[in-house]
């Protein structure tokens, strides 16, 4: 089998599934990971059926360490893939006393572990290719601890760090290595619901998960290192530089906080 693949992981829905999209477009054949019971199978087919790509579609939870390590070999010994894009990831709003282990421990094993061992698993495989590409999704919150989402940030910092130690590691070898620092994202109705009650700041850096996944796949494949989607947020990432690590924490927890405040 000489067909090029990408990988996409969270690929069902919200940002993953805009990339698998933008990924067909551009006539590239998909290996799409997602969680059980979601509508995979159906974009795979729909992909499939207008743009003529190959397809491949793997349901299981990147945390289940055993369907991990299990799956991971099967797609490296199946797909010769040159483009992985880590995006599966997961967050929430909600105190630390509140937040139970298992929640704590699914968010450091999804962002954190996933990111770090899916991408040491299929290196030699990028490694096969003249030129590859890894893209690793962070977030906005890499660039500042947040009071009642405490892990979260701080998981996405790890992704900004790894991304950016790997690409000076890898550069060398032809794998290119960026990260995306996405704002708010509307990718579910309570997503929505939070963003929509921070009023016109919460929306400002916000896009449509279409033109988001193409604004990042384009600026990947040109080998851009760091990718801060919209002015507002590249504003924002200025701000964060120049900030206190107090202040800056102080002032965006307190509108996480207000937001809580609201919704209880």
């Amino acid at each position: 089998m000489n067909k090029k693949y990408t990988l996409i992981t969270g690929a069902s829905s919200g940002l993953g599934s805009a990339f698998a999209l933008s990924c067909a477009r551009l006539g590239m054949n998909l290996v799409l990971i997602a969680l059980p019971g979601s509508a995979i199978k159906r974009t795979g087919e729909e992909l499939r059926r207008l743009y003529g790509i190959d397809v491949r579609i793997f349901e299981f939870d990147l945390t289940n360490r055993a369907a991990f390590e299990s799956h991971t070999a099967m797609i490296k010994a199946m797909f010769p893939v040159n483009f992985l894009i880590n995006n599966a990831g997961m967050g929430g709003t909600v105190s630390m006393l509140d937040s139970s282990p298992q929640l704590i421990d699914k968010i450091i094993q999804l962002n954190i572990a996933c990111t770090a061992l899916l991408t040491r698993a299929l290196l030699p495989r990028l490694l096969e290719h003249e030129q590859s590409f890894v893209l690793n999704i962070a977030s906005m919150a890499a660039f500042s601890p947040i009071a009642y989402k405490t892990v979260y940030p701080a998981s996405k910092a790890f992704v900004s760090s790894f991304s950016l130690g790997l690409r000076e590691e890898m550069q060398a070898q032809g794998v290119s290595v960026s990260v995306a620092y996405p704002g708010p994202i509307m990718t579910n109705s309570n997503t929505s619901q939070r963003i929509l009650m921070q009023g016109y700041k919460g929306r400002l850096g916000l896009f449509s998960t279409a033109d988001l996944a193409n604004r990042i796949l384009r600026q990947t494949l040109a080998g851009r290192a760091v990718i801060v989607p919209g002015w507002w947020n590249r504003l924002n990432q200025k701000l964060m530089g120049i900030l206190p690590s107090t202040v800056k924490v102080r002032l965006i927890s307190g509108a996480i906080r207000r937001e809580l405040q609201l919704t209880h």
